[in-house]
């Protein structure tokens, strides 16, 4: 929901902007075309860079424990004793349950009660970088779309196409993270329309002055 806010916003905002300052197509065209292309890569190469971080950062720590496992085993079966005995778990309980789960899987019991890492579902980059390119360019090719509109009513469709986008975005991702929609549609709501206002205006007073 994210990504496509920002594809949304970052299209919608720079085709209002160039629209505000004329009404031919291909100079709006080409500037939302740079826009979606250029926020797509952005944002992949973003999310690439960062989640090849949290990746590498997760497998160090995984080599880490298995080391650590295999050099003193003694002390790592004392250490997620006290994990689970930090959690409530009387002592006897927690070192049977300890016991328990370092003979089925030691490194899995460890990498989940002390660093909350599943081994087994480690995060992919290139899956999460294609979801971001994904979601950018499905939000940022609503406002490129509208703008193929007659220019009469190619802002104001623009602006409704929008903000109706943005409501469905916003109430659809408080609901997925289950908290209440209405706030948080309106907010992202709010803020679109501040964003594709602000650009209408600049575009508006460079066209006038014939700065563009």
């Amino acid at each position: 929901m994210l990504g496509a806010n920002d594809g949304i916003v970052s299209v919608a905002a720079i085709v209002v902007g160039v629209a505000g300052a004329t009404n031919d197509l291909a100079p709006i065209l080409t500037a939302g075309t740079a826009a979606l292309v250029g926020g797509a890569i952005s944002m992949t190469l973003g999310e690439y860079v960062s989640v090849s971080s949290q990746s590498d950062s997760e497998k160090t720590l995984i080599a880490t424990e298995r080391r650590e496992l295999s050099e003193m085993p003694a002390q790592e079966l004392d250490e997620l004793t006290g994990l689970y005995q930090a959690k409530g778990i009387s002592p006897e309980t927690a070192r049977k349950v300890a016991e328990e789960l370092t003979a089925h899987d030691a490194l899995g019991a460890h990498l989940s009660a002390e660093l909350n890492i599943d081994g087994q579902d480690l995060v992919s980059p290139w899956r999460a970088a294609l979801a971001s390119a994904v979601a950018f360019t499905s939000g940022g090719i609503i406002p490129f779309v509208a703008m193929l509109l007659p220019p009469g009513m190619r802002i104001p469709a623009t602006f409704v196409v929008v903000l109706l986008a943005l409501a469905v975005t916003g109430a659809l991702g408080a609901h997925l993270g289950g908290s209440p929609v209405l706030r948080p549609t309106i907010r992202v709501v709010i803020g679109g329309a501040v964003a594709l206002g602000a650009t209408f205006l600049i575009g508006t007073l460079l066209g006038t002055t014939g700065i563009a």
